[in-house]
């Protein structure tokens, strides 16, 4: 086991490449200026220099530019190198600027060292960007510090590397000691005091070699891994915010980025942190993210009537939210309960309803002639959704033992245990329960982490289970609804997602939709069940943002990726 639990990022080099000394080295080659010229300006001109006093944060990168321009003029004149007319400090950063790409692997190096009990930290010499691209700058830092524990930027702490005491100030922060700390650097001046100090350092030059040094050094895996977890959100790295959509109700939602809106629909039982692993993406990839607590879940207002959950009344409370929010057309995104909500926005208000998709929940169309209970009754798998139907019987089975349920419903599909196998949601009526003969203490899956489950018990234990359960009570008011509207086709870009292992809503109910939705796109995941966003994030977000960049390419909608 490795006593290291701190591990410490450079940013230029590292996070970002070409390291900045590349693009240094490039820019001389093409003006003709001998090799290493700039980096010999900058040591020659001592502790004082304005490369320092711009990392220390004492000038602006504005003030810099000027100042840095005359040393090399001066160093030009006294070295005898000749600067041609063309030769600019201001060019020059912004050609670094430009030049810099997030490092994926290491980022997702990063993330999964976090994920592993890790405490991450950015430590940068960096500078304050007056200048006008200083939006990139503010792009890269913002969206990195949401993958991280700490970012600390020289010219904010007044301080540098490799000098000790900013070092000093990090670990400070992370409350470790250098002996329990790891640090990557593409210069190897700061490493050696780092070093000194105490802490095991790596020479970031070729990124699968430094990985594989950091993996050594971590005992984490870090290469060769089947897939990547993305980053998520903590309840605590969002922003928070409540909509109130008419008397005594109220809509709770998080919103991460900006940029064209995405409104992301949960399903039960769940809430807005069953988005967490694609919150941080779609944000990174150039959305505002709203996640909504759904009418009768967590923070949201859970009224006792069941009527206020049908889909008529659901869309009603959506069209207030995008209203008080000031969004005239959303695209949606919903899973489960979250999937036929989405479906009927689309068929019903079409015109706030940029794009659509589902996870898991197909299109199912209104039979005028068939009563949606005798519909249900006709499917074994669908039992469970009339042992449903009486108010208190399954509020009072779930609520019993809150981490008991969400343990037993939270199962991934590759994680079934013989003695624990997974809910079975036929014959649920006849058994007289959905969790009978089920064990007391079951195990947790690897899909729901500790902290998980607890916030997940936590916003459960507020309102309980009648709001959401309520959903299910609305079989026939919502199909009279579905019956009495156009139902015509849904005509603009939609995405279907499958799960292969889904044992409810099964991949073969899908079939025919493009017959109804034109303009379809399908996405599948074989080896995922029905918890998708937990079980698959790093699959579903690439289907999700490949679908989403191309559906707002085609509608000439412009898109700022952050990361």
């Amino acid at each position: 086991m490795s006593a290291r639990r701190v591990v410490l990022f450079d940013l230029g080099g590292v996070l970002m490449t070409p390291a900045p000394q590349l693009t240094f080295q490039k820019y001389e080659e093409s003006l003709g200026i001998p090799r290493g010229f700039l980096q010999k300006t900058i040591v020659n001109g001592g502790p004082e220099n304005p490369f320092f006093r711009a990392e220390r944060g004492q000038i602006t990168l504005s003030q810099f530019v000027p100042e840095f321009e005359a040393e090399c003029k001066k160093s030009a004149s006294s070295e005898g190198v000749t600067l041609p007319p063309q030769f600019s400090v201001q060019r020059l950063f912004e050609e670094v600027t430009a030049a810099l790409k997030i490092n994926k692997p290491m980022l997702e190096a990063a993330v999964r060292l976090q994920d592993s009990g890790f405490k991450t930290c950015v430590l940068t010499n960096t500078w304050v960007d007056d200048s006008a691209q200083r939006e990139g700058t503010a792009q890269a830092l913002s969206s990195l510090s949401g993958h991280f524990n700490l970012l600390i930027e020289s010219c904010r702490a007044g301080m540098r590397k490799p000098e000790p005491a900013f070092y000093s100030l990090a670990l400070d922060k992370l409350n470790a000691k250098p002996q329990e700390a790891i640090f990557l650097d593409d210069i190897g001046a700061n490493l050696k005091v780092a070093r000194e100090m105490g802490m095991a350092t790596i020479l970031v030059g070729d990124t699968t070699e430094a990985l594989n040094e950091l993996q050594t050094l971590s005992g984490v895996q870090l290469l060769g891994c089947e897939e990547f977890m993305p980053s998520y959100c903590r309840p605590t790295d969002v922003a928070h915010g409540f909509v109130s959509i008419k008397p005594g109700v109220k809509i709770h939602y998080v919103e991460m980025g900006d940029g064209p809106p995405l409104c992301l629909c949960h399903g039960f039982p769940e809430s807005w942190f069953s988005w967490r692993y694609q919150i941080p993406a779609l944000a990174d990839a150039g959305f505002r993210v709203l996640a909504l607590d759904m009418k009768g879940y967590g923070e949201s207002t859970a009224p006792p009537d069941i009527e206020e959950y049908s889909q008529e009344e659901i869309c009603k409370d959506l069209v207030a939210f995008l209203d008080k929010m000031g969004i005239p057309q959303v695209t949606l995104i919903g899973h489960d309960w979250g999937g036929s909500v989405v479906w009927n926005m689309a068929q019903c208000y079409p015109e706030r309803v940029r794009a659509v998709a589902s996870l898991n929940t197909p299109l199912f169309p209104a039979k005028p002639d068939v009563n949606p209970m005798e519909r249900i009754k006709s499917v074994p798998i669908f039992d469970y959704q009339l042992y449903f139907q009486k108010p208190g019987v399954a509020e009072a089975e779930m609520e019993e033992n809150l981490e008991r349920t969400f343990k037993l419903m939270f199962v991934g599909s590759g994680d079934e245990d013989p003695k624990n196998p997974s809910l079975n949601t036929v014959g649920v009526c006849k058994r007289g329960g959905l969790f009978v003969g089920k064990l007391q203490d079951p195990p947790r899956s690897r899909i729901l982490s500790e902290s998980a489950l607890q916030y997940y018990v936590q916003q459960y234990s507020k309102t309980g289970f009648r709001g959401p359960l309520n959903w299910y009570r609305n079989m026939e008011k919502n199909w009279r609804w579905a019956c009495a509207t156009p139902g015509g086709k849904i005509m603009m870009p939609a995405l279907m997602v499958t799960a292969g292992k889904d044992p409810v809503l099964l991949p073969v109910f899908t079939t025919g939709m493009e017959n109804l939705i034109p303009n379809l796109t399908r996405g599948h995941i074989e080896e995922c069940g029905h918890w998708t966003q937990m079980e698959r994030p790093a699959e579903l977000n690439k289907i999700l943002i490949q679908w989403l960049k191309d559906t707002h390419q085609e509608a000439s909608i412009p898109i700022k990726t952050k990361l």
